[in-house]
């Protein structure tokens, strides 16, 4: 596999709630969206990046999609789902997986932004077929197997300062 030069055409894919809960979780901090692209474009040309997103009945999130698309990054949503018993689910896995097969064709390299173990068959598919395949996620919650099938792997808690987004502890409008 190469590694990452200027004329390597890029796609990304991003799994916004991977993300998300690992930021939240680990770090009681959201995700600096605009920085993971950054890193993940590497000076090279940005060919198509997805961030695949779910939407809620009330509709909070618009704002934070709308942030996305202003950082051109196409977004899928999906509706959450609510089951009996108050299950709620929205995978995109396979969504994902089979954007990433789609595209690859147009790319060099893909860049897949989760650290979810599933994604291995797709990892070890794409470099069957000649991609360079970047997995770029936060360590603790990255599968090992992900780590170590990818060509490179970025940890972002290598960075936490650039790639969180600290909640202040008080509203904007009482410290302005």
């Amino acid at each position: 596999m190469s590694l990452k030069n200027k004329d390597q055409e890029v796609a990304i894919f991003i799994d916004v709630q991977n993300l998300y809960h690992s930021a939240k979780n680990i770090y009681q901090a959201r995700v600096n969206f605009k920085e993971v692209l950054k890193t993940a474009v590497a000076g090279r040309k940005l060919i198509r990046a997805f961030a695949y997103v779910v939407r809620t009945k009330t509709g909070e999130e618009k704002p934070f999609f709308d942030a996305l698309i202003n950082l051109g990054i196409e977004t899928r949503v999906k509706d959450l789902q609510e089951y009996y018993g108050g299950i709620k689910k929205a995978d995109w896995d396979v969504g994902i997986a089979v954007d990433a097969i789609k595209t690859s064709s147009g790319v060099d390299a893909i860049v897949l932004v989760s650290g979810d173990g599933d994604y291995v068959p797709l990892v070890e598919y794409l470099q069957n077929h000649g991609k360079r395949v970047e997995v770029i996620a936060f360590g603790k919650s990255t599968s090992s197997k992900l780590r170590e099938v990818a060509d490179e792997f970025i940890d972002l808690e290598e960075s936490v300062e650039k790639y969180l987004l600290r909640k202040p502890k008080w509203p904007l409008s009482l410290i302005q």
